[in-house]
């Protein structure tokens, strides 16, 4: 439809009981016209969106499946508002219940959080449309129009958008207060805040022993339109990788799994197994501890470990923290990891994998000629001569810097993209 068309739809419009005074025509194509650059260019929006939400809610931006989807969410809300006043300009705008905000309003209540403010959204919304408003005339009387009509209409929908996503979280809790996921996720939230709760009434109410050694994992999606029974299944995967037929799982957001294991071994080559043909599963595993305070720890080094590999853009599909304990120290602020890297590695940070692996093994080895050429089961004069290359290309000598550049070599392997 287009701006004449659209325009043709700007009478006397009622929403509920209360009359929607539609502007005039002149206003409805400049409102039209602002929504198509939005459209067209949402990437400024999305960007203020996701800063200011992430800002205020650390306990979204602190999991990385949450924050995904409350960024999908708001992709959803915003092209919704904008595709409307494209094709009705000026009209009120229908809530957005759509999958996606509906998916993290689900997601939150599973985890025990509290729905994010939405005037967060109503704020950056205003602000940003306000650039763009003056940008579609200088007129005053059409400014003064353009702006009272918009101010209303964003604020109506966000407030129609909150309401309708709180009316699904209240019955997503009726829901879970019947079920035993309900009881799962109460419990182990109060094991993992350090509540007071005896031994004897959490393993009654979980049907799991707390009193052996536990690993946990945890186990989530990259695509939330997949097959998320997917998890459960890998779940199972993961008991079975550990010897333990009935791990605890807990449900924690509709794309994800928290999982705990006891007194086993993980084979780790069959969890591989397990998630190389499901496409975006992946697992992070967290090491063994004993007792609650090993269930609570073990779970928190997986959610650490999930952290990383979602902060980094890592493309591994398992990862353990015993591997990357010390990646993680590093990797809370992705840029320095970068910076890190480069200052590090210099040219070498783009030689081939076959010579950073050598370089890796060789400091593992603990600078052994011998050892490392029985590891990586190559000849003397061919180690020499890749150690020769790699000394080039470094910036300090190896022998000056061996333990900074296999913790570079480490956080490149797990670094999903390139610097810059």
């Amino acid at each position: 439809m287009g701006v004449v068309d659209g325009a043709k739809v700007c009478t006397t419009l009622y929403r509920g009981w209360v009359m929607w005074e539609s502007p005039s025509p002149r206003v409805c194509e400049l409102i039209s016209q602002g929504a198509k650059i939005i459209l067209d260019e949402p990437c400024n929006w999305l960007e203020e969106y996701d800063r200011a939400t992430m800002a205020a809610n650390p306990s979204i931006a602190d999991d990385p499946v949450l924050a995904e989807a409350t960024r999908r969410s708001t992709r959803s809300s915003l092209m919704h508002w904008a595709a409307a006043n494209v094709s009705r300009p000026g009209a009120p705008v229908p809530a957005n219940l759509g999958p996606e905000p509906l998916s993290i309003a689900r997601d939150m209540v599973r985890r025990g959080l509290e729905p994010f403010t939405f005037l967060i959204a109503q704020t950056v919304s205003w602000r940003l449309w306000m650039e763009v408003a003056f940008g579609l005339t200088s007129d005053p009387d059409e400014l003064r129009e353009l702006l009272a009509v918009t101010y209303r209409s964003i604020s109506e929908f966000i407030d129609a958008t909150a309401g309708g996503i709180a009316a699904r979280m209240q019955r997503e809790r009726d829901e879970l207060a019947r079920g035993t996921h309900a009881e799962r996720r109460e419990v182990t939230a109060l094991i993992l805040d350090g509540a007071p709760i005896s031994r004897q009434r959490a393993e009654m109410r979980l049907g799991y022993a707390l009193n052996r050694a536990h690993t946990g994992a945890v186990i989530w999606s990259d695509e939330p339109d997949g097959d998320l029974n997917e998890l459960d299944r890998v779940a199972d995967a993961f008991g079975h990788a550990a010897g333990f037929a009935r791990p605890l799982t807990v449900i924690a957001s509709a794309a994800t799994r928290w999982v705990w294991v006891a007194d086993a071994a993980v084979d780790v080559e069959q969890v591989h197994r397990a998630v190389q043909d499901i496409p975006g599963v992946r697992i992070a595993i967290g090491t063994a501890g004993k007792g609650i305070e090993g269930f609570r720890r073990s779970h928190l080094e997986a959610l650490t470990t999930q952290r990383m590999v979602a902060g980094l853009h890592s493309r591994q599909r398992v990862a353990l923290f015993a591997d990357v304990q010390l990646i993680t120290l590093i990797a809370q602020n992705p840029e320095a990891v970068d910076d890190f890297i480069t200052n590090t590695l210099g040219d070498f940070e783009s030689a081939s994998p076959e010579l950073q692996r050598t370089v890796l093994t060789f400091v593992n080895e603990q600078c052994s000629i011998g050892r490392t050429t029985k590891v990586l089961y190559t000849h003397r004069n061919t180690l020499l001569r890749r150690l020769d290359r790699a000394q080039q290309l470094l910036p300090r000598p190896l022998d000056h810097s061996s333990v900074r550049v296999a913790v570079a070599l480490e956080a490149l392997q797990w670094r999903g993209k390139p610097a810059g």
